[in-house]
């Protein structure tokens, strides 16, 4: 029995991971909220790992945002994920930890990486302006690891998730990503039979989308692969993971999708006075599907998914 330790169990994808996790065995399953342990206090942190004995560490925990947040709060995106990531890769070395996942994000691509982005287009052209420092942390801890591994010899991996939605995501009207962003907007605008629903952009750009599901899956499938099949797939200075579907689509695709599973039936209007963000990111899959894995869940099955998780914890929260 290996004891297991998720950190930001509360998030999307750490809720997602605990959820499979409590379905395939009986590995005891480690966990703490932030009023029991701040991963930006590497004193705390320091205790937690040498008290608690843990063999592996899904290191889900981030400071994330959409494009609004990003804007308005760079220096806390920047600062507390350095900081949780320094204190948990460190830490869980210092204290023995035999396997550590991080999990990072497409944005750490250059924004105008070769389509779809393999993995070695890290570090080849400028980032994208609205969640720089956010990439900038993100590629701090697939570097992290990579040194880790290099110097100590542990087992410290790294995968690299394309845009996720589903259970658990922040619905927040302002400082959400694009899916709940949307999903909320949409809902809001059928209950008040509003005509028409405003999009940020011009609707060019294109997203590939993955439901969180199928990203817990895909990190206990990583996780678990042995460390000869693991590296044979990775470099010491490429370690990291794409993880999506391969598939992407218009944000106006994805808005029209949107009102389909919302039941909205006005007009979709986008403001092209807001900004688009990168233009594409689709992700190369090809290694992650040469080491046995591949997404299942379809963005229209995915949505309604989510939509019904929705209705059920988020919509009654706010009067409209």
């Amino acid at each position: 029995m290996k004891r297991i330790y998720v950190a930001g169990h509360q998030g999307m994808v750490g809720s997602a991971i605990i959820r499979q996790l409590s379905q395939l065995g009986d590995d005891e399953i480690i966990y703490r909220d932030r009023s029991e342990l701040d991963l930006t206090d590497q004193s705390a942190v320091r205790h937690f790992f040498h008290s608690e004995q843990v063999d592996q560490v899904y290191l889900a925990a981030a400071r994330v945002g959409g494009i609004h947040a990003n804007n308005i709060y760079p220096a806390e995106f920047i600062y507390e994920n350095l900081m949780i990531e320094c204190n948990i890769i460190h830490q869980a070395y210092a204290a023995g930890v035999k396997q550590l996942l991080f999990l990072g994000s497409s944005c750490i691509y250059p924004k105008h990486a070769q389509q779809p982005m393999v993995e070695s287009e890290l570090l080849n052209g400028h980032l994208e302006a609205t969640n720089e420092p956010y990439a900038i942390a993100k590629i701090a801890g697939i570097k992290l690891c990579e040194s880790y591994n290099r110097q100590y010899g542990v087992d410290f991996r790294s995968v690299m998730p394309t845009n996720l939605y589903g259970e658990n995501d922040n619905f927040h009207p302002q400082n959400s990503h694009v899916i709940p962003a949307m999903m909320r907007r949409f809902h809001e605008a059928k209950l008040r039979g509003d005509k028409e629903v405003v999009v940020w952009g011009t609707g060019t750009p294109m997203r590939e989308f993955l439901h969180v599901d199928d990203m817990a899956a895909a990190c206990i499938h990583v996780m678990n692969l042995d460390k000869a099949i693991y590296s044979k797939h990775t470099e010491p200075m490429m370690s990291h993971i794409n993880v999506g579907t391969g598939v992407d689509c218009t944000i106006r695709e994805l808005a029209e999708t949107m009102g389909q599973v919302v039941g909205f039936e006005g007009k979709i209007i986008f403001d092209t006075s807001k900004p688009d963000g990168t233009p594409r990111k689709l992700m190369d899959v090809s290694r992650l599907a040469n080491l046995g894995w591949e997404s299942s869940v379809s963005l229209q099955d995915g949505l309604g998914m989510t939509y019904g998780w929705f209705l059920e914890n988020v919509a009654e929260l706010r009067q409209v």
